[in-house]
């Protein structure tokens, strides 16, 4: 049987549950787009030190795609803590930064590294051109650095209007050429959990992505987050997401799956702490319209941190694209 071919895009933890339960449906082919803008701890710190495309959410899909992805995560993930230089790095950066300049492209080096791991399943770099991520207020302030713009703002924030990308050393930004052809080739193309601005639209925003999902003949498939985060997506609901993506790709999404289990309220007030509120699903006919829309329990609160069930996401996945 032909394999479904399902591409990817988004970065961060939310990447991570998403693979981490794709992984095991033996009816897809997985690529994973991934966002190269984290400039925080130590993927930022190899990025300016270094001057090498961030490892941190590319090493996160290797370890979510890998059949040893516990035991991968305990070792890759370690950090140092004796030597002055390697302080605050972990194993995993250290190894892909170490392969992407001995093979001499970052590309390669995700492959060696992904080989290693044995991933079942492509994962590639939205573009191999370094540049900065910029989000536009909409008091018209510009912030600059996906670190930057993750830190809480005080009072109440202004929204985020638009982001954009800053090259450094080249006057242009351009899509790597094979997630031009994932986009092309794909089924089915998955967007998110994560992060709204600096995990997905900042792959959007990349030259030449926007115009591919725009001709795909890919059905489009949008996971909405659990819970808001303070200075990005404040108060915002269900709807609002859906709202905001499609303006930045250009086109609706087709199918639309919303977790609709409320965390217990012990793990919302420490949530409230740092202003992130659960996202309501609002009931609005016209927005639904021509949708397919699927609210299920996704819930997975281990840790007393909130986020998708791999397993509950994966399931409910396969049950779509293969109904």
């Amino acid at each position: 049987m032909t394999k479904l071919k399902v591409t990817t895009i988004g970065g961060g933890s939310g990447q991570y549950a998403l693979l981490s339960g794709l992984r095991d449906l033996e009816e897809i082919d997985i690529t994973s787009v991934v966002s190269m803008v984290d400039s925080g701890g130590s993927t930022g710190r190899l990025r300016d030190e270094l001057g090498i495309l961030p490892p941190g959410d590319v090493l996160k899909c290797l370890l979510a795609l890998s059949p040893q992805r516990e035991i991968a995560r305990a070792l890759f993930l370690k950090r140092f803590s004796k030597d002055k230089r390697l302080r605050g790095h972990n194993a995993g950066n250290m190894l892909l930064t170490m392969l992407s300049r001995y093979t001499g492209s970052f590309p390669t080096g995700i492959q060696a590294l992904g080989e290693i791991l044995n991933v079942r399943g492509a994962i590639l770099p939205v573009t191999t051109d370094k540049a900065t991520l910029v989000a536009e207020l909409t008091d018209g302030t510009r912030i600059f650095g996906e670190s930057a713009i993750d830190v809480p703002r005080g009072g109440q924030p202004s929204k985020i209007k638009d982001v954009y990308l800053v090259p450094h050393h080249t006057g242009y930004i351009k899509a790597y050429p094979p997630v031009m052809d994932a986009i092309n080739a794909a089924d089915y193309i998955i967007i998110g959990p994560g992060d709204l601005f600096t995990s997905i639209l900042s792959n959007i925003v990349v030259p030449g992505v926007k115009d591919a999902i725009k001709e795909t003949n890919a059905t489009l498939l949008y996971v909405v987050n659990i819970m808001t985060k303070y200075g990005e997506t404040h108060n915002y609901s269900c709807s609002d997401f859906i709202e905001k993506l499609e303006e930045g790709i250009g086109r609706k999404v087709q199918i639309i799956i919303c977790n609709r289990t409320k965390p217990e309220d012990q793990i919302l007030a420490e949530y409230r702490k740092q202003e992130a509120e659960f996202v309501e699903f609002v009931d609005d006919q016209q927005l639904w319209q021509n949708r397919k829309l699927y609210l299920a329990d996704l819930l997975d609160t281990s840790g007393s941190i909130v986020r998708h069930d791999s397993e509950k996401l994966a399931l409910l996945i396969q049950e779509i694209i293969l109904a």
